[in-house]
């Protein structure tokens, strides 16, 4: 039997957890997103007015400008077990959960009109209690998730732990409290908790944590997921296995040195891209500290897959609709040389089997070693100084279409740092000029007109953001136009001109 803690030992872990953000503090390692990130059961993470916020078991917050670098926000006014929130009308429904037994357990309501503690609109008000459970039925009352459904407009709320069934309820959109109060709960799934559900084209989603918890680097925490037609289930796993009989198709697990992924949470961008918020039970570069992060989400034959955050390195860039690459607009020069015409090698016959060209001589036979890469400090002795126009052209894996996309972690956005985009082995900088075309500038200065985002979409390609660009009206993305011809433009979901591969050279 998998076993997991009580309640009440989650919000002693979350003390625990406020002692490690105050001994380790903003300077610590970095694992995934910036600042201070230590928290256990986050809730969603929000947006209020530009901001992003999430929240903790034991009443604490997070807080951050840009989705990047986290801090320390203001506590709730009940300190209860791993809460969530949603924004509907001009109000934000969060429901937290407290124990008075092992599994005895009520679901509480609480009401803001803001999130920015700087508002003078900021009060949280009690809504009463949603959902409980008696200590005796099989269910914990516990882990709310909450879930607007886009098809109907009806709310709904999930709840449960390993003390029995995970639980759907309905809600009314308009005050956030229990539609039906006498409508008999539906049983949905089993053996799981930190529940939530989404939806993604005509299927109903359902999100749950397995394993254990609370235990640190030995907590055994993953996310698994089964999907429906119907929002009341039956919800099936990939092997047709129901989640009311222990079924789950793996999200994500554990990896490297972060154990113990837990209480999935959607964020839409629009556009096509989504991120999706999680703790691990234990980072192990932060002293075994429970912490946030923020993945990109991606969906592959009607499944949602966990995207990794991009970590930089050397890429050709690559027009999904033209098979043309990115490059500095100068004159390319071959790797190894112009080739030159070569007698046989040596021992060959002077013709071939039959009477032609000798075998493996000519102008193809090569030099019969490999060729090393080009050096780019040789050949950019010939580039012009200043700025550099960029275009397209087919990839030859010349110095020029080289690029390394580094992160710069001190500016980012929702789960991502910017990233710098330069020639390989040079300062020369992808940058964005006043009139919003691209230039390659000299050197990196650091500037907002030389930061980039890169948002993976669903088919596996990449969309290229400036971080600002001068004089537009709208976000605009790197585009191909042609096969020799790159600018920015506003991105269309439903063509290609804005879809990059990145290649290794």
């Amino acid at each position: 039997m998998i076993a997991c803690v009580t309640p009440m030992k989650k919000i002693l872990f979350a003390t625990l957890c406020f002692l490690l953000t105050n001994i380790l503090g903003h300077d610590s390692l970095v694992f995934a997103l910036n600042g201070e990130i230590v928290i256990h059961d986050p809730s969603t993470v929000i947006s209020c007015n530009g901001k992003f916020y999430t929240y903790g078991t034991g009443g604490v917050s997070l807080t951050s400008d840009d989705g990047w670098t986290w801090r320390r926000g203001p506590s709730l006014p009940r300190r209860g077990v791993a809460p969530d929130v949603i924004h509907i009308g001009d109000r934000y429904l969060l429901y937290i959960a407290a124990n008075s037994g092992p599994t005895k357990a009520d679901i509480n309501l609480l009401t803001n009109k803001t999130l920015d503690p700087d508002s003078p609109d900021y009060k949280w008000e009690e809504g009463g209690v949603v959902a409980s459970s008696d200590g005796i039925e099989d269910c914990n009352a516990i882990d709310p998730g909450i879930f607007l459904d886009p098809t109907t407009g009806k709310l709904w709320l999930t709840y449960g732990s390993y003390f029995g069934y995970i639980r759907l309820v309905e809600l009314d959109p308009k005050t956030g409290k229990r539609l039906n109060s006498k409508e008999k709960p539906r049983n949905i799934a089993i053996n799981s908790e930190a529940s939530i559900m989404i939806y993604h084209e005509g299927w109903y989603y359902l999100l749950v944590t397995h394993g254990s918890c609370c235990r640190g680097a030995d907590s055994g925490y993953n996310i698994r997921v089964g999907r429906a037609k119907n929002v009341a289930g039956p919800f099936l796993d990939n092997t047709g296995t129901d989640m009311l009989r222990g079924g789950g198709k793996l999200f994500v697990g554990s990896a490297g040195r972060f154990i113990g992924p837990g209480h999935f949470g959607l964020f839409d961008l629009g556009d096509g891209i989504q991120r999706f918020s999680l703790h691990y039970e234990a980072d192990l570069d932060r002293g075994g500290a429970s912490v946030l992060d923020v993945r990109p989400l991606l969906w592959r034959d009607g499944w949602p897959i966990a995207g990794e955050r991009f970590a930089g390195g050397t890429y050709q860039i690559e027009s999904s609709r033209t098979g043309t690459s990115l490059e500095l607009a100068v004159e390319g020069f071959p790797v190894g040389g112009r080739p030159v015409r070569r007698g046989p090698p040596p021992g060959a016959s002077p013709l071939g089997a039959t009477g032609g060209p000798p075998a493996g001589g000519g102008v193809f036979a090569g030099t019969g070693k490999p060729i090393p890469a080009q050096d780019v400090a040789e050949v950019s002795k010939k580039w012009p100084a200043g700025n550099v126009d960029v275009r397209m052209s087919n990839y030859m894996s010349q110095a020029q279409q080289k690029w390394s996309i580094e992160p710069v972690s001190s500016s980012g956005y929702l789960g991502s740092p910017y990233f710098k985009i330069t020639i390989a082995g040079t300062d020369r900088t992808l940058s964005v000029t006043d009139d919003a075309e691209l230039i390659v500038s000299p050197n990196f200065s650091g500037g907002a007109d030389q930061l980039w985002r890169l948002d993976q979409l669903e088919d596996g390609s990449w969309r290229f953001m400036p971080k600002t660009t001068p004089n537009a009206k709208q976000p605009l993305a790197l585009s191909a136009i042609g096969s020799s011809f790159a600018t920015l433009a506003r991105f269309d979901t439903r063509s290609d001109k804005q879809r990059w591969l990145l290649n290794t050279p």
